[in-house]
């Protein structure tokens, strides 16, 4: 009897820890995150209302336009990637677009680029 209790105790134990520890796991920019006046649930609310689908990426970066931050996130809809740019300040929506995805043999199958990789390196081919 005391077997049948036991292994439910640890796998609840465990599987919990592992459901915390995967909410609370940081994004990239999330350093930044004091000093936004947008928190990440409202940024991520208003790039789904934007481009509804299921948030695949997301980052806190600074970069050109509207207050210079933004929290940047790639949403999958209808099988294609979009990104979909927030200002990390006022909440306003600065992009959505489509990503183009281009495989490389650096990216593997699964990587995203916005723009062609450059040609490789072929002077060694010459005599």
């Amino acid at each position: 009897m005391k077997r049948l209790l036991i292994f439910p105790a640890l796998a609840l134990a465990f599987g919990g820890s592992a459901a915390l520890a995967a909410s609370t796991k940081p994004y990239v920019g999330h350093e930044l995150a004091s000093t936004a006046h947008i928190t990440l649930t409202q940024a991520q609310a208003t790039a789904l209302k934007a481009r509804p689908g299921h948030v695949t990426d997301k980052e806190l970066e600074k970069e050109a336009g509207g207050s210079g931050m933004r929290y940047s996130f790639d949403i999958k809809s209808h099988g294609k990637i979009y990104e979909v740019g927030i200002d990390a300040q006022s909440g306003k929506i600065l992009e959505t677009r489509r990503k183009v995805r281009i495989p490389t043999r650096l990216d593997g199958p699964a990587g995203y680029r916005r723009t062609l990789p450059s040609p490789p390196d072929r002077s060694w081919l010459q005599a």
